[in-house]
């Protein structure tokens, strides 16, 4: 289901521009907007059970605060994202539709068994699982030897770990930050890509900024060189995708 003809649009913790992050409003909202799926974040509760939240801690998206891993299900449960609730994995793909593309990013080790048991229960073909942390995607492998990985990238060290780790996970992508070019350079951003690719990696760009994308043309400097693309903004990035050729009109 990755493997595409065009280039496949993932909203960044579901359309958080404009609907409250990482809850099921956002996630719908992402895909009415056009977007192929969805990318959101897990950690795993105090009682283990994988909840949907970016952060550590509740206190900057929620009315309540404190560490999800120290708090149960039923704690969390009554905490509001702007008056949503804080999903679960499971509730998370009940609400998904099946062609529905879903980007997990594993952000506590301690989830890793339980999100390879309910990836392995909701179509794997359509999951990609990311992170940060190596030792995530290690754990990973050890439950499910399918699903697509991803290595999110946020310094310049990982890098030359790439080969090795492409190898021993059979990754499928580098998922590589925006924020890169105004860090190194735009030129050594695309050196960087086309060394990955190189390799036989896809490429993912993110960012958390989205004025990234459209600053100099960089998306548009950078077509031929990425799959996917995930956005805050679902409707602006659709609407540059197809005026860049990358997308099709509807």
């Amino acid at each position: 289901m990755w493997e595409r003809d065009e280039v496949i649009l993932l909203g960044h913790r579901g359309y958080m521009s404009k609907y409250p992050e990482n809850t099921l409003l956002a996630f719908r909202k992402a895909l009415e907007a056009g977007a192929d799926g969805v990318e959101f974040d897990v950690w795993l509760t105090k009682d283990g059970k994988t909840i949907i939240m970016h952060d550590e801690t509740l206190d900057r998206t929620t009315n309540i605060s404190g560490r999800q891993k120290d708090m149960t299900l039923d704690e969390i449960k009554k905490a509001r994202v702007s008056g949503q609730e804080v999903p679960t994995l499971e509730e998370a793909f009940s609400v998904l539709p099946e062609d529905a593309l879903v980007n997990i990013e594993i952000k506590d080790v301690d989830a890793v068994k339980e999100v390879a048991s309910i990836v392995k229960e909701n179509n794997p073909e359509r999951v990609m699982v990311s992170s940060f942390i190596i030792e995530a995607l290690r754990e990973y492998r050890k439950y499910d030897e399918e699903t697509i990985l991803g290595l999110l990238i946020d310094r310049e060290e990982v890098v030359p770990m790439i080969p090795k780790l492409k190898e021993e996970l059979n990754l499928w992508s580098v998922n590589v930050p925006m924020e890169a070019i105004p860090i190194i350079g735009f030129e050594k951003t695309v050196e960087a890509i086309k060394w990955a690719r190189s390799l036989g990696l896809k490429v993912v760009l993110w960012t958390e900024n989205d004025e990234l994308f459209y600053v100099n043309r960089n998306l548009e400097r950078l077509k031929g060189l990425f799959e996917v693309v995930i956005a805050n903004d679902v409707e602006k990035m659709l609407t540059h995708l197809r005026e860049l050729g990358l997308k099709r009109k509807t």
